[in-house]
């Protein structure tokens, strides 16, 4: 499955990819990406990703504040992933 991550999403995302690497290359992947055209997940990545966002936004360490933007626009994007997570059912 292709999704767009541009923007605050894909940096917020890139702080936490250190915490990828046991997903055959979904850290090099996401470190990588530019967001200028979709990247192709797999189902695998995609709960390697949610799980990962979750634990991001659940430490007050990295996000005290649940005003900040960069807590908002992780929280935006692990929506979007759980949305698309489901279409995969």
């Amino acid at each position: 499955m292709n999704i767009l991550i541009t923007g605050e999403e894909l940096h917020q995302l890139r702080r936490h990819s250190y915490q990828m690497a046991e997903a055959f290359g979904l850290d090099r992947r996401i470190e990588n990406y530019q967001g200028k055209r979709p990247i192709g997940l797999h189902s695998w990545d995609f709960d390697c990703l949610l799980a990962v966002i979750q634990c991001a936004l659940e430490d007050e360490r990295f996000y005290p504040d649940k005003e900040d933007l960069g807590y908002k626009a992780l929280m935006n994007l692990y929506e979007r992933l759980k949305k698309e997570y489901q279409k995969f059912d």
